[in-house]
Formats: C-alpha cells, sequence, structure tokens
C-alpha cells in the first residue's frame, strides 16, 4: 500500500475536512485483510527492533498526537505489542509540573529522548506548545516569558524553533516520525458515549474532555497550521484515519517498518580477531566434560 496520500509536503497548506478522510480504509477489510497484515508487521518491528539496539547507532523517537478519544493508547498498545521492552520507552506529556514551567518548554522533552539504540514514544508532545497553548492563549501566562512577541509572531517562533529541534536530532541519528490520528467529530462522540456507557471504560472519561471539544474548530486551525509550518523533509507529518482503529493500526505499523527499511539497519560486523575469539571459546565450552 502506498502511504504518500498521508504526507503533508512540506510548506503545504492542508485542510484537514477537505483533504484528508478520517473513515477511509483503502480496499481493506478488517476481518480478512487487516489482522494478518497487522500482525506479519508486529513480527517484522520486533525483528528490526533487534538489529537496532544491536547497531546502537540509530535511534527512534515516534510522536502522537491527536484529539481526545483518536485511539493514541491502543496504537501504541498494539503497534508496539511484539517490542522488547527494554528496547522501548513511552512517555506522556500531561500538564506541566511547577518544575517544567521553571524550564524551557523544550525541556522535558529532551529528558525523554530516546538513546541509541532504542524506540521512544511521545504520547503527546513538545506539540502542545502550539496547539493547546494557541487554542488557550491563558497557558502561555504560567511559563513565565519574558516579553515575547506578540499574536502570530510567538507561533512563528515556535515553528522555527521545533524544526531546528528536529533537524538537531535528525543530525544526531534520532529519526522522528509525526503521526498525527485523524479522528472525526462524529466518531469522537461515538466514543466518548461508549466510555460514558461502560463501566469499565468510566475511568477513561473526563469532564474536561466535553469542554474540549467545544474547541473541536480552533484545534483543527491550529493543527492545520502546524501541518503547514512543521512538517519537513527531515521530519514530516503523516495524518493517519483514526475512525477505524485497526485501519489505524496497520498503517502506523507499515509506516514504522517502512522508516527502518529506510535506515538500512545491519547487526555489527564481528572482526576477524573476536572470531578467532569466538573459535577458541566454542572450542573450550565443547571440550568441558
Amino acid at each position: 500500500m502506498n502511504y504518500d496520500a498521508f504526507l503533508v509536503p512540506p510548506g503545504a497548506k492542508i485542510s484537514l475536512a477537505k483533504d484528508y478522510d478520517p473513515s477511509y480504509k483503502y480496499e481493506l477489510s478488517e476481518k480478512t485483510d487487516a489482522g494478518k497484515k497487522l500482525q506479519a508487521g508486529i513480527k517484522q518491528l520486533a525483528n528490526y527492533q533487534n538489529i537496532l539496539y544491536a547497531q546502537n547507532t540509530y535511534a527512534l523517537l515516534i510522536i502522537f498526537q491527536a484529539m481526545d478519544a483518536a485511539g493514541k493508547d491502543s496504537t501504541i498498545k498494539y503497534v508496539m505489542s511484539g517490542i522488547n521492552p527494554q528496547g522501548c520507552q513511552v512517555f506522556s506529556f500531561k500538564q506541566p509540573s511547577a518544575e517544567e514551567l521553571d524550564h524551557d518548554y523544550l525541556w522535558r522533552s529532551m529528558k525523554a529522548l530516546p538513546e541509541r539504540g532504542r524506540i521512544g514514544i511521545f504520547n503527546r508532545s513538545y506539540y502542545e506548545e502550539v496547539l493547546v497553548a494557541r487554542v488557550h492563549p491563558e497557558v502561555l501566562l504560567k511559563q513565565q516569558l519574558p516579553d515575547f512577541p506578540q499574536e502570530d509572531e510567538i507561533w512563528k517562533q515556535r515553528f522555527e524553533e521545533i524544526n531546528n529541534f528536529e533537524k538537531y536530532l535528525v543530525n544526531n541519528g534520532i529519526v522522528v516520525l509525526k503521526f498525527f490520528l485523524n479522528v472525526s467529530k462524529s466518531e469522537q462522540k461515538k466514543r466518548f458515549l461508549k466510555r460514558i456507557d461502560s463501566p469499565e471504560k468510566n475511568w477513561k472519561f473526563s469532564a474536561s474532555d466535553i469542554q474540549e471539544r467545544a474547541f473541536w474548530d480552533d484545534y483543527m486551525a491550529a493543527y492545520e497550521q502546524v501541518f503547514c509550518h512543521t512538517s519537513t523533509k527531515w521530519a514530516p507529518w503523516h495524518i493517519i484515519p483514526a475512525d477505524r482503529k485497526w485501519f489505524t493500526r496497520l498503517v502506523v505499523a507499515d509506516i514504522i517498518c517502512q522508516k527502518f527499511q529506510e535506515l538500512n539497519l545491519k547487526y555489527p560486523r564481528v572482526s576477524e580477531e573476536s572470531k578467532q575469539q569466538l573459535l577458541q571459546a566454542k572450542r573450550m565450552l565443547e571440550e568441558e566434560d
């Protein structure tokens, strides 16, 4: 399957409503196609992770952004189900703490970056600083900032800072993959109602979810600005249809696998001296009683 249609071309002005269909599912069906393909992708990811860890040259940073109930948690759970936990770390960024507010807005993300050979996942990220902070300007007032550019200049400044930050990461071997799980407003409503009606899902629902839903159009506009200004050649955005969770998981797994293929990962080559040491160790083991 060609996923170019899910990419945001650098500098492109897009419309989420017109250009990206949240319910798109290609020509696949959940039962006959997607399940087998996803399991194959999960197995492939586990193999790539082993080589990534052994090579110890690259790290992979996967960023998930979405509206509430788009399926970020379940996508991470299913796509990464075959990954060795020792080689993967997940961070969920919520409201910043007092300590975090005493630092620059990228500080807490820098602390959570994956080491070489590992996969790091950001469930929400520093992009909240040009999304939530834009929809709710009062957030900026809590950040103890010095005099900063007014109106749109602050966002242009942050877009530039984020692009430079991601370029720095990529230049140093941290590959950045960015996914926006594009759920429709009607599907979000269905999922919210399911959380309310299902006792075992009540814990997932918060009154603030409904409050944020009232800002849907503002968030869509903010996201479109993010995609326009921060989808770059080195760290492009992927807008993934999210009304069908099984399709979302399949596409995310496939795109991660494709990125690993592009890296041309290989197990480290063993020197001739090391080979001789291995042979000597083998002889010693075989000669044991």
